[in-house]
């Protein structure tokens, strides 16, 4: 197991298909399909505009995020350390594990639900079993660690995408290109807010990339690999979520193409991509959620971390066991990681030029101390970008704040927060310089 320290070159074993299908896998999801549901107002075109260019955006920082584990051997929240802060690190890591936690619990939610739906075509039901079930077997997949996922990678994900051809052909055979394009939009559903709803799936994941990308052989073949293969599977799925959804006017777009399925005489197969889809997408969660504990508590151990993040992400589906507001937890994200990497990607890339200093990332009193740890131009910087999300939000402020948004924003609030906080914390450590 890995743990948190730099990988050594000799055991960094991922090349540029392995990303691909390490993505590609994530993106495969029911919670993708579910995403694709939320921007039905737009319509077929517009919303498939959004889909494509708020790919294009978040899958941007996504895969740059990658290059700084691909070039140090370093997982995510060690690569926040140098604009952060080591301790100040500690709140980026606590954010992430919260965010985890929940993802995983979504995961187990919509899986239990469609694989008990799929398993009620043979007279059995018992959801909760479906969830435990699809818990413990993520967990394990996420305890065995880059060596096994490459093989266990290259055959479940080439299964998948074959299947999920399949899918496709169904949904598109039984509704129709022609009379999906037919179906009006709303027209009261701004752009930039769906675009919003795309941006915040490829950035959720930004907290996670480097824990993946330190295990590759060269950062070129980790960068694109990343970024082809979520950019063309997550828009696929978005596009099958959002055209099942404008066909029906249904809520749950996964449960649609599952019955498609099943009506087709695709029972099994459809049962298939239920579970697979879910171990390899919720087994990264698992495990960075781990990774990101051992950022704060080096001593809990990596396997005795993705227990734990197995078990609380499987509590917390069986507690909890509904999906309102997934919107809001999208947007959410957003609003807490655009800032954040705004400022991470600015500092490597722009201020330190990709240099860092390995020792400085692990000890006391060294060049990523500041002041007891933290950085303070990092956290105001944040807060300024977690603000300008929120201000930005229509759909925040008023379903969530309970905040009347008193003018239309065009431009949404992804870009502006992500750029204007990297921004505030380029001009604020140009002005200010803190030590170091």
């Amino acid at each position: 197991m890995a743990g948190i320290e730099p990988t050594p070159k000799e055991e960094r074993n991922l090349g540029g298909w392995d990303f691909f299908l390490l993505w590609a896998g994530a993106a495969v999801s029911l919670a993708e399909i579910w995403a694709g549901s939320l921007i039905v107002p737009m319509g077929l075109g517009l919303g498939l505009w959004a889909i494509l260019l708020g790919h294009l955006i978040g899958n941007t920082p996504f895969a740059f995020g990658g290059l700084m584990g691909s070039q140090w051997g370093i997982p995510t929240m060690v690569s926040v350390r140098p604009s952060f802060g080591i301790r100040g690190s500690y709140f980026a890591a606590g954010l992430n594990v919260i965010q985890l936690i929940g993802w995983t619990a979504v995961m187990l939610i919509i899986c239990g639900g469609a694989a008990d739906a799929i398993s009620q075509f043979y007279g059995y039901s018992n959801p909760q079993l479906w969830v435990i079930l699809s818990g413990v077997i993520t967990t394990l997949w996420a305890l065995m660690g880059h060596g096994i996922w490459k093989w266990l990678q290259r055959i479940s994900v080439g299964a998948l995408l074959i299947l999920c051809v399949v899918m496709t052909t169904i949904v598109f055979g039984q509704y129709g290109w022609d009379m999906l394009h037919q179906i009006p939009n709303q027209g009261s559903f701004p752009f930039m807010v769906g675009m919003d709803l795309v941006i915040a799936m490829p950035i959720s994941w930004l907290p996670l990339v480097s824990d993946y990308s330190r295990f590759a052989t060269s950062s070129k073949s980790s960068f694109w690999g990343t970024w082809i293969g979520y950019f063309i599977v997550s828009s696929w799925m978005y596009l099958i979520g959002l055209s099942a959804s404008l066909a029906t006017q249904s809520s749950d777009p996964s449960g649609v193409v599952m019955h498609l399925m099943v009506g087709f005489g695709w029972a099994i197969p459809a049962l298939i991509i239920v579970l697979i889809s879910t171990f390899t997408t919720t087994f990264l969660d698992i495990y960075s959620a781990a990774i990101s504990g051992l950022n704060i508590f080096p001593d809990l151990g990596e396997r005795k971390g993705v227990i734990l993040g197995g078990a609380m992400g499987t509590g917390l589906a069986l507690i909890f066991p509904t999906l309102l507001h997934y919107e809001h937890f999208l947007l959410f994200i957003g609003a807490m990681f655009c800032p954040l990497f705004g400022i991470v990607l600015v500092d490597y890339f722009i201020l330190r030029r990709g240099k860092i200093d390995l020792k400085d990332l692990y000890q006391k009193e060294g060049a990523y101390w500041y002041w007891r740890g933290v950085n303070p131009v990092a956290l105001i910087s944040w807060g300024i970008g977690f603000v300008i999300y929120l201000g930005f939000s229509p759909m925040l402020m008023e379903k969530v704040l309970q905040i009347k948004a008193g003018f239309p924003w065009p431009l949404g609030s992804s870009l502006p927060s992500l750029i204007l906080a990297g921004f505030i914390y380029f001009l604020m450590k140009v002005w200010v310089k803190p030590k170091p």
